[in-house]
């Protein structure tokens, strides 16, 4: 399986193929929680790991469901659990609250939320004013100037607003503005939406057989190394490793296949074994994320740096291609890394997020986000029953929860936007706190706090990256094909992976509690994904944006679209295809 921290840029490949059209219903919404959380309490007592998809969805209960959600906002600092999150934030679904300061002599705040009628897009290079749904000013008074929107939140239409809080004496005169905020009122979840246009199992092979025939993927038979024409390949660890995993799941669903499928995988594997580091080295075992001077790794920040996490993927295409091939090397090669990491491993439990590989002395300060070590541990005792790792995942599980979750910063782990410099929570992202709830839910017996914290993970991912429907603009377009997820606030662009990573959650989430407002999320997603997907030859764009100007370009990275037929694989399995 494919790790979860990737960005995805729009990097044209010289071959032309022409992207549907989406077509997606209009949607309207808000919400609260606590029959929400009292639903999962229940079904998270009799429901655990389930297999199987809800026989029945009743949309008119579940938008009422999520209407009540998102009137509950998520993880306010008012609660003092944890600090306020969203200095950065530029749009919400759940009821937000902001942290501004308290006034001397005030009595009352009150809040004055009215249209922003200058909210514009970009392009290309041209702007565009959107379009909101209109409403009239809407005001209210509450005792503190950091409470939530709940009280008139469900009274806002979707639309671009600006929010203006002023103390009042106990005249009612105004003090002073204590805080404004522009942002987006977003539309919720308010199904259905369009339905898989194929079978889930069919457009996942045809996806799988789309990378399979590339000509970029030759290489690995005729030299044994990558072709840089694709200039992906340069992101060694991450992308290499997907050519593995791809070729593998082609050799188990198209057997007349089989054969190139795995010299390609054994070669590509192969590859990366050589390229990487020695069994004396600090960083034994570990390939490089950074291969040959192109796009991010010619930066100078980048220069014999590695992504921590990211010999994760390594790891798992490894250990895929050993389940088919049974050749002890890349069984012992994937334990190898995992050693390693379990002795680079913080006595805190936490890991850099980038170091030098030659000295693996950390590049910076910052800490990585431990999804990917976390399930390959598990992986490793669920799988193999090999349980070396069980202390060091404990220990990075402690730190995420101590920590990351804590402070709620699930911060950006991207191999191409620099990890420097960075103020907390100024770059979140879906990539790493839906794949930590995915995890969370995965375990055999999950706590309530896990489930807790998963469900709070997935309420950040959904209304900070998620888009059920988006506002047309002046042109009469709407420029993400919907239901879609953007990646991190330092790329504001819908991505099949974070797709991915979201309804995975969601799907997990399902699983362990039996939610079906969870899985009705996760269906609209991945259904999208086969939409989005172009029919005639199965080519899964790695973004969903409508782009006027570049219509005939292909664009994908390997790893996105290896994420996306995983989904849409877990999906078949779950509807019983």
């Amino acid at each position: 399986m494919i790790g979860c921290f990737c960005l995805c840029q729009k990097v044209p490949m010289k071959k032309t193929y022409y992207l549907c059209d989406i077509n997606t219903n209009n949607l309207h919404l808000m919400n609260k929680y606590f029959i929400y959380l009292l639903i999962c309490t229940m079904t998270t007592t009799v429901s655990a790991h389930i297999k199987s998809a809800p026989k029945e969805l009743d949309y008119d209960l579940l938008n009422k469901q999520a209407q009540k959600e998102y009137l509950t906002p998520v993880r306010p600092g008012y609660d003092k659990k944890n600090p306020y999150w969203n200095e950065f934030s530029f749009k919400f679904m759940y009821a937000p609250a902001f942290g501004f300061s308290t006034v001397k002599g005030a009595k009352t705040y009150r809040y004055t939320i009215k249209e922003n009628p200058d909210a514009i897009e970009k392009i290309g290079k041209k702007t565009y004013r959107l379009i909101n749904n209109h409403f009239q000013p809407i005001t209210f008074t509450a005792n503190t100037p950091n409470s939530s929107l709940a009280p008139v939140w469900d009274k806002i239409p979707a639309a671009n607003v600006i929010l203006t809080v002023e103390a009042l004496d106990g005249n009612g005169k105004v003090l002073q503005i204590v805080g404004e905020r522009k942002f987006l009122r977003d539309f919720g979840f308010h199904g259905p939406y369009n339905n898989a246009v194929r079978p889930y199992k069919e457009a996942a092979i045809k996806g799988m057989l789309f990378i399979h025939n590339m000509e970029e993927m030759k290489c690995w038979i005729d030299s044994g190394v990558p072709n840089m024409k694709y200039e992906h390949y340069t992101y060694a660890n991450k992308i290499i490793s997907s050519v593995v995993s791809n070729e593998v799941m082609v050799s188990k669903y198209i057997p007349t296949e089989r054969e190139k499928a795995l010299k390609t995988a054994e070669a590509a594997a192969d590859f990366l074994i050589k390229l990487s580091q020695p069994a004396n080295a600090p960083m034994a075992y570990f390939p490089p994320t950074y291969y040959k001077n192109l796009i991010a790794s010619k930066r100078a920040e980048n220069q014999g740096a590695v992504m921590t996490m990211d010999a994760v993927y390594v790891i798992n295409a490894m250990l895929d291609i050993y389940n088919v091939t049974k050749k002890q090397k890349y069984y012992d090669f994937a334990l190898n890394i995992t050693r390693t990491y379990k002795k680079i491993q913080n006595t805190d439990g936490s890991f850099p997020i980038k170091a030098y590989i030659e000295t693996g002395k950390p590049t910076n300060n910052g800490k990585a986000m431990l999804h990917a070590i976390c399930r390959a541990s598990l992986r490793w005792a669920q799988e193999y029953h090999v349980t070396e790792f069980e202390d060091m995942r404990i220990k990075a599980e402690k730190w995420m929860h101590d920590v990351a979750i804590k402070n709620f910063d699930m911060t950006g782990q991207f191999e191409d936007v620099s990890v420097n410099g960075l103020k907390p929570y100024e770059n979140l992202t879906n990539c790493t706190a839906a794949p930590y709830a995915n995890y969370l839910c995965s375990k055999d017996k999950p706590t309530a706090e896990e489930l807790e914290d998963a469900r709070d993970l997935l309420r950040l991912s959904e209304d900070q990256f998620t888009y059920w429907n988006f506002l047309y603009n002046e042109l009469g377009i709407r420029r993400f094909n919907t239901p879609c997820v953007i990646e991190q606030y330092k790329y504001r662009t819908p991505v099949d992976a974070s797709a991915c990573n979201v309804s995975g959650g969601l799907l997990a989430y399902y699983k362990a509690t039996g939610d079906k407002l969870a899985y009705a999320k996760a269906k609209a997603i991945i259904d999208n994904i086969t939409i989005q997907q172009v029919q005639k030859n199965g080519y899964m764009p790695t973004t969903w944006l409508v782009n006027m100007n570049r219509t005939n370009e292909l664009s994908i990275w390997l790893n996105c679209a290896e994420s996306a037929i995983s989904r849409l694989l877990e999906m078949s399995e779950l509807v019983g295809e």
